[in-house]
Protein backbone atom coordinates (compact mmCIF):
# COMPACT_ATOMS: atom_id res chain seq x y z
CA UNK A 1 0.00 0.00 0.00
CA UNK A 2 0.94 3.31 -1.05
CA UNK A 3 2.19 6.02 1.88
CA UNK A 4 -1.05 8.30 2.50
CA UNK A 5 1.78 11.17 2.69
CA UNK A 6 2.42 10.52 -1.66
CA UNK A 7 0.30 12.79 -3.90
CA UNK A 8 -2.62 10.14 -5.32
CA UNK A 9 -2.06 10.23 -9.22
CA UNK A 10 -4.64 13.07 -10.93
CA UNK A 11 -4.62 15.77 -8.24
CA UNK A 12 -2.17 17.89 -7.43
CA UNK A 13 -1.22 18.75 -3.90
CA UNK A 14 -1.39 22.35 -2.27
CA UNK A 15 2.30 23.21 -2.36
CA UNK A 16 1.98 27.02 -2.30
CA UNK A 17 0.84 29.95 -3.90
CA UNK A 18 0.21 29.16 -7.78
CA UNK A 19 2.19 30.47 -10.59
CA UNK A 20 0.98 33.10 -12.53
CA UNK A 21 -1.16 32.42 -15.97
CA UNK A 22 1.02 31.53 -19.02
CA UNK A 23 4.44 30.33 -16.51
CA UNK A 24 5.14 26.44 -17.29
CA UNK A 25 4.80 24.58 -13.97
CA UNK A 26 6.78 21.37 -14.05
CA UNK A 27 4.43 17.95 -13.41
CA UNK A 28 5.15 15.66 -10.81
CA UNK A 29 6.45 12.85 -11.31
CA UNK A 30 5.07 9.86 -12.96
CA UNK A 31 2.46 12.09 -14.27
CA UNK A 32 1.25 10.84 -17.70
CA UNK A 33 2.39 12.86 -20.72
CA UNK A 34 5.49 14.30 -18.98
CA UNK A 35 8.64 14.53 -21.45
CA UNK A 36 10.81 12.25 -20.34
CA UNK A 37 8.99 9.98 -18.08
CA UNK A 38 7.45 6.59 -18.65
CA UNK A 39 4.42 8.12 -17.70
CA UNK A 40 3.45 5.26 -14.62
CA UNK A 41 2.73 6.78 -11.40
CA UNK A 42 5.40 6.80 -9.02
CA UNK A 43 8.21 6.43 -11.47
CA UNK A 44 11.10 9.01 -10.97
CA UNK A 45 11.70 11.31 -14.11
CA UNK A 46 14.43 10.19 -16.34
CA UNK A 47 17.74 11.63 -15.74
CA UNK A 48 19.68 13.11 -18.80
CA UNK A 49 22.91 10.79 -19.56
CA UNK A 50 26.12 12.57 -18.13
CA UNK A 51 27.98 14.20 -21.87
CA UNK A 52 30.70 11.50 -23.28
CA UNK A 53 34.25 12.87 -22.57
CA UNK A 54 36.61 13.81 -25.30
CA UNK A 55 38.75 10.68 -26.62
CA UNK A 56 42.13 11.49 -25.54
CA UNK A 57 44.18 13.72 -27.44
CA UNK A 58 47.49 11.33 -28.12
CA UNK A 59 48.97 8.49 -28.87
CA UNK A 60 48.69 5.75 -25.68
CA UNK A 61 50.46 3.38 -27.66
CA UNK A 62 53.22 5.77 -28.79
CA UNK A 63 53.49 7.18 -25.36
CA UNK A 64 54.45 3.90 -24.04
CA UNK A 65 56.84 3.31 -26.01
CA UNK A 66 58.89 6.81 -25.61
CA UNK A 67 58.21 6.83 -22.08
CA UNK A 68 59.99 2.92 -22.29
CA UNK A 69 62.82 4.85 -23.81
CA UNK A 70 62.93 7.09 -21.14
CA UNK A 71 63.29 4.49 -18.64
CA UNK A 72 65.88 2.36 -20.65
CA UNK A 73 68.36 5.61 -21.35
CA UNK A 74 68.25 6.94 -17.90
CA UNK A 75 66.76 4.08 -15.49
CA UNK A 76 64.22 4.22 -13.37
CA UNK A 77 64.84 6.69 -10.75
CA UNK A 78 66.69 9.34 -13.23
CA UNK A 79 63.51 9.36 -15.29
CA UNK A 80 61.99 12.28 -14.11
CA UNK A 81 58.29 13.15 -14.26
CA UNK A 82 59.47 16.35 -16.68
CA UNK A 83 62.04 13.83 -18.79
CA UNK A 84 58.84 11.34 -19.01
CA UNK A 85 56.15 14.03 -20.27
CA UNK A 86 57.82 15.82 -22.31
CA UNK A 87 59.11 12.67 -24.30
CA UNK A 88 55.62 10.95 -24.13
CA UNK A 89 54.26 14.69 -25.29
CA UNK A 90 51.24 14.74 -22.57
CA UNK A 91 50.73 16.62 -19.64
CA UNK A 92 51.39 14.73 -16.26
CA UNK A 93 47.92 14.80 -15.53
CA UNK A 94 47.08 12.74 -18.52
CA UNK A 95 49.80 10.54 -17.61
CA UNK A 96 48.45 10.14 -14.76
CA UNK A 97 44.66 9.25 -16.51
CA UNK A 98 46.14 7.04 -18.81
CA UNK A 99 48.77 5.45 -17.22
CA UNK A 100 49.21 5.74 -13.35
CA UNK A 101 51.71 6.93 -11.35
CA UNK A 102 55.38 6.87 -11.93
CA UNK A 103 55.97 3.07 -11.13
CA UNK A 104 53.24 1.96 -12.67
CA UNK A 105 53.96 3.78 -16.13
CA UNK A 106 57.28 1.72 -15.25
CA UNK A 107 55.74 -1.62 -14.89
CA UNK A 108 53.92 -1.03 -18.10
CA UNK A 109 57.11 -0.20 -19.76
CA UNK A 110 59.11 -2.95 -18.66
CA UNK A 111 55.90 -5.35 -20.32
CA UNK A 112 56.46 -3.34 -23.40
CA UNK A 113 60.30 -3.73 -23.28
CA UNK A 114 59.62 -7.88 -22.92
CA UNK A 115 57.07 -8.72 -25.14
CA UNK A 116 59.03 -6.26 -27.78
CA UNK A 117 62.87 -5.75 -27.68
CA UNK A 118 63.68 -8.48 -24.91
CA UNK A 119 61.85 -10.92 -27.06
CA UNK A 120 64.20 -12.65 -28.71
CA UNK A 121 64.42 -14.62 -24.98
CA UNK A 122 60.85 -15.74 -25.41
CA UNK A 123 62.46 -17.39 -29.26
CA UNK A 124 65.71 -18.73 -28.14
CA UNK A 125 63.61 -21.18 -25.77
CA UNK A 126 61.97 -22.63 -28.29
CA UNK A 127 65.03 -23.07 -30.32
CA UNK A 128 65.49 -27.31 -30.70
CA UNK A 129 69.08 -27.97 -29.19
CA UNK A 130 70.14 -26.56 -25.95
CA UNK A 131 73.22 -25.10 -27.95
CA UNK A 132 70.94 -23.29 -30.32
CA UNK A 133 69.07 -21.78 -27.29
CA UNK A 134 72.60 -20.60 -25.70
CA UNK A 135 73.26 -19.38 -29.58
CA UNK A 136 70.18 -17.36 -29.63
CA UNK A 137 70.19 -15.73 -26.29
CA UNK A 138 73.23 -14.78 -26.65
CA UNK A 139 73.08 -13.40 -30.33
CA UNK A 140 69.87 -12.14 -29.36
CA UNK A 141 70.94 -9.90 -26.35
CA UNK A 142 74.38 -8.43 -28.58
CA UNK A 143 71.19 -7.25 -31.32
CA UNK A 144 68.98 -6.00 -28.37
CA UNK A 145 71.80 -3.93 -26.59
CA UNK A 146 72.83 -2.21 -29.82
CA UNK A 147 70.52 -1.30 -31.87
CA UNK A 148 71.45 2.23 -33.55
CA UNK A 149 67.72 3.45 -33.42
CA UNK A 150 67.34 2.58 -29.47
CA UNK A 151 69.26 3.04 -26.07
CA UNK A 152 72.07 0.60 -25.81
CA UNK A 153 72.14 -1.71 -22.90
CA UNK A 154 69.04 -3.41 -21.33
CA UNK A 155 66.37 -1.91 -19.87
CA UNK A 156 66.13 -4.53 -17.04
CA UNK A 157 69.84 -3.94 -16.17
CA UNK A 158 69.87 0.07 -16.47
CA UNK A 159 66.99 0.85 -14.79
CA UNK A 160 68.27 -1.14 -11.35
CA UNK A 161 71.70 -0.20 -11.17
CA UNK A 162 71.07 3.43 -9.08
CA UNK A 163 67.34 2.25 -7.84
CA UNK A 164 68.07 3.49 -3.91
CA UNK A 165 65.43 2.77 -1.07
CA UNK A 166 62.58 5.15 -3.35
CA UNK A 167 63.16 2.63 -6.18
CA UNK A 168 63.01 -0.69 -4.00
CA UNK A 169 60.12 -1.99 -5.13
CA UNK A 170 60.94 -1.31 -8.88
CA UNK A 171 64.65 -3.07 -8.05
CA UNK A 172 62.59 -6.04 -6.69
CA UNK A 173 61.14 -6.09 -9.57
CA UNK A 174 63.28 -6.46 -11.79
CA UNK A 175 65.03 -9.04 -10.15
CA UNK A 176 62.53 -10.74 -9.83
CA UNK A 177 62.28 -10.28 -13.95
CA UNK A 178 65.54 -11.78 -14.73
CA UNK A 179 65.50 -14.11 -12.14
CA UNK A 180 62.24 -15.55 -14.05
CA UNK A 181 64.34 -15.64 -17.69
CA UNK A 182 66.90 -17.40 -15.43
CA UNK A 183 64.25 -20.01 -14.39
CA UNK A 184 62.73 -20.82 -17.86
CA UNK A 185 66.08 -21.60 -19.60
CA UNK A 186 66.85 -23.56 -16.47
CA UNK A 187 63.80 -25.48 -17.18
CA UNK A 188 64.51 -25.93 -20.96
CA UNK A 189 68.11 -27.39 -20.37
CA UNK A 190 66.98 -29.74 -17.66
CA UNK A 191 64.44 -31.15 -20.42
CA UNK A 192 67.39 -30.75 -22.78
CA UNK A 193 69.62 -33.45 -20.43
CA UNK A 194 66.12 -35.53 -19.90
CA UNK A 195 66.26 -36.05 -23.55
CA UNK A 196 70.01 -36.93 -23.82
CA UNK A 197 70.65 -33.40 -25.79
CA UNK A 198 73.11 -32.03 -22.73
CA UNK A 199 75.46 -34.82 -21.07
CA UNK A 200 73.79 -36.40 -18.39
CA UNK A 201 76.49 -34.40 -15.94
CA UNK A 202 75.65 -30.97 -17.04
CA UNK A 203 74.27 -28.46 -14.32
CA UNK A 204 70.75 -27.00 -16.17
CA UNK A 205 70.81 -24.21 -12.66
CA UNK A 206 74.44 -23.70 -13.81
CA UNK A 207 74.05 -23.67 -17.15
CA UNK A 208 71.10 -21.15 -17.27
CA UNK A 209 73.03 -18.61 -14.42
CA UNK A 210 76.16 -19.11 -16.97
CA UNK A 211 74.24 -17.66 -19.92
CA UNK A 212 72.18 -14.69 -17.87
CA UNK A 213 75.52 -13.87 -16.36
CA UNK A 214 77.07 -13.49 -20.07
CA UNK A 215 73.65 -11.40 -20.81
CA UNK A 216 73.93 -8.95 -18.34
CA UNK A 217 77.49 -8.24 -18.63
CA UNK A 218 77.05 -7.94 -22.49
CA UNK A 219 74.35 -5.22 -21.53
CA UNK A 220 76.54 -3.52 -19.36
CA UNK A 221 79.18 -3.68 -21.80
CA UNK A 222 76.89 -2.06 -24.47
CA UNK A 223 76.00 0.85 -22.54
CA UNK A 224 79.50 1.77 -22.01
CA UNK A 225 80.24 2.44 -25.30
CA UNK A 226 81.06 -2.08 -26.76
CA UNK A 227 80.51 -2.19 -30.55
CA UNK A 228 78.52 -5.20 -31.51
CA UNK A 229 81.59 -6.33 -33.17
CA UNK A 230 82.94 -7.01 -29.56
CA UNK A 231 80.21 -8.12 -28.34
CA UNK A 232 79.38 -10.97 -31.07
CA UNK A 233 82.88 -12.14 -30.07
CA UNK A 234 82.60 -11.88 -26.42
CA UNK A 235 79.27 -14.51 -26.90
CA UNK A 236 81.23 -16.42 -29.56
CA UNK A 237 83.91 -16.76 -26.44
CA UNK A 238 81.16 -17.66 -24.19
CA UNK A 239 79.86 -20.10 -26.39
CA UNK A 240 83.43 -21.83 -26.77
CA UNK A 241 82.44 -23.35 -23.51
CA UNK A 242 79.08 -24.63 -23.76
CA UNK A 243 78.88 -28.70 -22.99
CA UNK A 244 78.74 -30.79 -26.05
Amino acid sequence: MESERETRPGTRADTGPKAPAGTRQDAPPGTPGTPGTPGTPGTPRTQRKAPIGRPRGFDADEALERAMRVFWEQGYEGAGLTDLTRAMGITRTSMYAAFGNKEELFHKALRRYSEGPASYVLRALAEPTARRVAEAFLGGAVRATTQPDRPTGCLGVQASLAAGDLGRTVRDALADWRNEGTARLRERFTRARDEGDLPADADPATLARFLMTVGNGIAVQAASGASREELRLVADTALSAWPS
